[in-house]
């Protein structure tokens, strides 16, 4: 389209789409010219940095560079901050270490928050009160499984003093639609709001994208990839020989329950549960069977894996039980009668969704997924609550409640998708798994290391194995050991746009490293970094790039991260 039409699309009372249209990743002059807007005569608001995402990395690149003396916009399409740990309800997923090295000293705090927000508002036991490290739900998946709302009432606390002084401003319920950009800088950012369609133009020197599908990238022509990398592109011993850029990790649409003994909670039969039921998903290896079953396959073998479920809590035999998963309250450690079950969040095999990809979705398709996704999700309760097994020989368990007060909606399933991968940037580095995989690693090195490549220009640490979940191409999980590892700085530099950074699963990996920087206190250091690069980057009067190329910025930036809580290497063996 021209310039003109472009224009007129988003002017002032012309109805305006919430969507702009994708357009060509050229660099052209004519291609900039159709990312411009008009901005006369619309609300403009101003800021050293304009954040996109309210998630785990758009709130940790907020919170380091409030501190650093920036004023910030930060903008959330939903109205729960958190991401992935509130709207998309799903507790922590964390190494071992993580209560004391291998994050930052900021997210160190945050979870110490979360615990203190229990001890002072909830009527904990006396002997959960004096426990070194309270877990709320005791769940498996983390030394910290809790409600989503705990964290998001946290993270308000945190950046409530930047609010109040006006240093921060905080758009919830606001999408951004289009970019105004030049040569290889973006101008200004257009958001949407969510309830009253009013646009709102956001000026800044340096923008973040911490969306959770990467949808700052399409909308600034900043160069990204998608899905699985081939091979013969990236050497990784993992990799398809095949590029296909359709091929993405499934999402899933969490939900929260509860169990009342005796009592009769049985929802209204989903439409789509006779597909569900009968549904085996098609990937290669084959799956274990139905999907809606107490099995699946073993992620690192792919073989058929027994799963118990039992929402008391009690063992099931050597099965694990998945109540006890991700449960975010055990009511052992409350006191008696303040809940009549423990509360579990579901985020399992069993309702990961791989019938469509959501990025890049037209409106309707996004929401034709997430609407069957939510089926999935329902249909599971359903199965669970009128079909499931039992220890007893008997079917189903009645008693089992959606908690639609967890979540904060109305339907009872969590705000937003939980995504597992998004657009990744064309970075000046990219993080293959010659770097991070413990066999990868091995075939190059020609040793057994214990820990994962050594980058010059770390800005951060993270661990996890690497982990992609069933894909929309048909692939069985890929899940193998990988070695704790370092954030690179590169891999947060796009090759060429100046002032455009990405905070969430937006960076420079491939399909197969993005498996092990996803998870949430990775993402958490990545936008801490970011957020911190930003500061630096003004402060010094040079573009980020600069700050990786020019070795004694390289050390001065380290240093000053690293002063600030940021672990740049792990300790030695």
């Amino acid at each position: 389209m021209n310039r003109r039409s472009f224009i007129e699309q988003f002017s002032v009372g012309s109805g305006a789409a919430l969507a702009a249209p994708l357009l060509p990743l050229s660099t052209s002059a004519q291609a900039n010219q159709e990312r411009s807007f008009l901005r006369t005569g619309q609300a403009e608001r101003k800021a050293d940095l304009v954040i996109a995402g309210g998630g785990l990395g758009g709130c940790a690149a907020a919170l380091a560079a409030l501190r650093n003396k920036l004023t910030v916009i930060l903008t959330e399409e939903t109205d729960w901050i958190g991401g992935q740990l509130t709207q998309q309800g799903v507790p922590p997923d964390e190494h071992d270490w993580i209560e004391t090295h291998g994050g930052t000293k900021l997210y160190r705090d945050f979870r110490k928050a979360v615990r203190a927000y229990y001890i002072q508002n909830y009527p904990l036991t006396d002997s959960a009160k004096s426990r070194q490290f309270l877990n709320p739900g005791d769940g498996v998946v983390s030394k910290l499984c809790h409600e989503p709302r705990v964290a998001l009432a946290v993270l308000q606390q945190m950046l409530a003093p930047y609010i109040s002084t006006g240093q921060l401003t905080l758009l919830i319920e606001h999408k951004v639609t289009a970019a105004d950009v030049t040569g290889d800088k973006v101008r200004a950012l257009k958001a949407v709001s969510q309830r009253s369609g009013k646009e709102i133009i956001l000026s800044a020197p340096y923008f973040v994208d911490a969306t959770e599908l990467g949808d700052l990238l399409p909308l600034t022509g900043t160069e990204y990839v998608t899905g699985a990398e081939s091979k013969k592109e990236t050497r990784e011993l993992h990799a398809p020989e095949k590029a296909d850029p359709n091929n993405c990790q499934a999402f899933t649409m969490c939900f929260a329950m509860d169990y009342v003994a005796g009592a009769n909670h049985v929802i209204d039969k989903p439409k789509e549960y006779e597909f569900w039921r009968n549904y085996t998903p098609n990937v290669t290896p084959a799956w274990s069977g139905k999907l809606l079953d107490l099995a699946y396959s073993n992620p690192k073998t792919l073989e058929p894996k027994k799963l118990g479920f039992h929402p008391e809590g009690l063992k099931t035999g050597d099965s694990l039980n998945l109540w006890n998963y991700r449960r975010i309250i055990s009511k052992a450690n409350f006191k008696p009668g303040t809940y009549l079950g423990d509360i579990s969040n579901v985020n399992w095999p069993q309702n990961d969704y791989t019938l469509g990809n959501l990025i890049g979705a037209s409106e309707t398709n996004f929401k034709k997924h997430v609407d069957r996704a939510k089926q999935l999700s329902l249909s599971l309760l359903y199965w669970l609550q009128t079909e499931a097994p039992r220890p007893d020989g008997g079917q189903g368990w009645s008693g089992l409640r959606l908690r639609n007060d967890i979540m904060g909606t109305e339907d009872g399933l969590a705000k937003y998708p939980y995504i597992r991968e998004s657009r990744r940037i064309k970075a000046v580095f990219t993080v293959l798994e010659e770097h991070v995989g413990a066999d990868n690693r091995a075939l190059i090195t020609g040793k057994k290391d214990n820990t994962a490549a050594d980058f010059h220009d770390s800005v951060g640490v993270g661990y996890y194995h690497i982990d992609l979940h069933p894909s929309t191409s048909g692939n069985n999980y890929i899940d193998f050991g990988s070695l704790p590892f370092q954030i690179p700085l590169g891999a947060l530099l796009p090759k060429r746009v100046d002032n455009l950074l990405p905070a969430n699963k937006n960076i420079g990996t491939t399909h197969i490293t993005n498996g092990c920087y996803r998870l949430h206190p990775v993402e958490w250091s990545i936008g801490e970094a970011v957020g911190m690069l930003v500061a630096y980057s003004l402060d010094k009067k040079v573009i980020p790039r600069a700050v990786r190329e020019k070795e004694p910025l390289l050390h001065d930036f380290q240093t000053m991260i690293r002063s600030q809580g940021i672990e740049t290497s792990w300790p030695k063996p």
